[in-house]
C-alpha cells in the first residue's frame, strides 16, 4: 500500500505550501486515534491556506484520511488541548516530506516545550479548571448531583492536564496513564470518583474538598501566565483589553471566572472608575503588589 499512500501525497509534496506530511498507520482494530482509518496523512501546510481540510480516500478495502491542517490551527489546538492526538500525530507519526526540516524542527520544539508556550497552555487549563469546578460546585449544592458528577470528572481532566504541563510534558489522549506516572494523587481523586462505593452525593462531597486544597496549591502555577500579562501595563486593565491581549477564544472564554477567582485570592486587585451613571463604576484589574 506504500505506492497508493505514495501517490496520494505525491502532488502536497511539491506544492510549495506542504511544510511536512506525516503518516500515522492503524494500530489495531479498535484503535480510535486514526477515526478507524487504516492510515491518516497529516498534511501541513503555510497559514496562507485553509485551516483545516480532510479528504476521504478508499482502494478496496483500505481507507485513507488525509488532513490539511495550517501552522496557526495546529498551534491552536496545542494551547487549547482541544485535539490532543494531534500530539500523538506529530511525536510518533512517521514523516513522509519534510521541507527544510519543517518538522523535524517541530518536534524538537514540542519536546523542549518552550517556558512561554508551556506557561501559557497551562493558563488555559486553569481557567478550564476554575470554570468546571464552580459550575459542578453550584449545581452540587442545587442538588443536581448528576450534571455536578460531570463537571467535577471535567475539572478533574483539567487538573490531570495542568499537572502533565507543570512536569514539561504535552498533555496525550492518555492523560491519565500519564498522571499515574507523575501525580498519583490526582489519579487517586479520579479513581475515587467514577470507582467509589460511597453514593455519588458523598464522592463529590469529598471530591469537592479536595478539589478545592489541589486549586489552592496550584493557583500560582495557573495564573503565572496572567499575572506576568498583566505586569507588562502600568496601568490597570480592562477585561476587554486582556480578553483581546490573550490572543486565544479558549483561553478568554473563561477569563471573567478567572479573575474572579483571582481577586478572591488575593492575587489580582479591583480599582472602580466612575462613570457618568450615579454610583456605577467601571471595574478595572490590576496585580496586588504583594502576589
Amino acid at each position: 500500500m506504500d505506492n497508493l499512500l505514495r501517490q496520494l501525497y505525491q502532488d502536497r509534496s511539491t506544492d510549495e505550501h506542504t511544510l511536512g506530511i506525516i503518516s500515522v498507520e492503524k494500530r489495531d482494530k479498535q484503535d480510535a486515534n486514526t477515526d478507524y482509518f487504516d492510515v491518516v496523512l497529516l498534511v501541513v501546510v503555510s497559514e496562507d491556506k485553509p485551516d483545516w481540510e480532510i479528504k476521504h480516500y478508499v482502494y478496496d478495502d483500505y481507507k485513507v484520511a488525509m488532513h490539511l491542517v495550517n501552522t496557526s490551527q495546529i498551534k491552536d489546538w496545542l494551547l487549547n488541548s482541544s485535539n490532543r492526538r494531534v500530539v500523538d500525530w506529530l511525536m510518533n507519526g512517521k514523516v513522509v516530506f519534510d521541507r527544510n526540516e519543517f518538522t523535524k524542527n517541530f518536534r524538537q520544539q514540542m519536546i523542549e516545550f518552550p517556558h512561554e508556550d508551556r506557561q501559557k497552555r497551562i493558563g488555559v487549563e486553569f481557567s478550564k479548571l476554575i470554570r468546571r469546578f464552580a459550575d459542578g460546585k453550584s449545581l452540587f449544592h442545587n442538588g443536581h448531583y448528576l450534571d455536578a458528577y460531570n463537571q467535577i470528572v471535567h475539572a478533574l481532566h483539567h487538573l490531570a492536564r495542568l499537572s502533565v504541563l507543570e512536569h514539561g510534558f504535552h498533555p496525550e489522549v492518555t492523560v491519565w496513564q500519564q498522571v499515574k506516572k507523575i501525580e498519583p494523587e490526582i489519579h487517586k481523586l479520579y479513581s475515587e470518583l467514577v470507582t467509589g462505593g460511597e453514593s455519588i452525593e458523598k464522592r463529590l462531597e469529598l471530591l469537592l474538598l479536595a478539589n478545592e486544597f489541589e486549586l489552592m496549591t496550584k493557583t500560582r502555577l495557573g495564573s503565572a501566565h496572567l499575572i506576568d500579562l498583566m505586569k507588562t501595563k502600568d496601568g490597570p486593565w480592562t477585561i476587554e483589553e486582556l480578553k483581546r491581549k490573550l490572543e486565544s477564544n479558549d483561553y478568554s472564554l473563561d477569563v471573567s471566572i478567572l479573575l474572579e477567582y483571582l481577586v478572591e485570592k488575593g492575587f489580582v486587585d479591583v480599582i472602580k472608575q466612575e462613570t457618568k451613571g450615579r454610583s456605577i463604576y467601571h471595574r478595572f484589574y490590576v496585580v496586588n503588589e504583594n502576589s
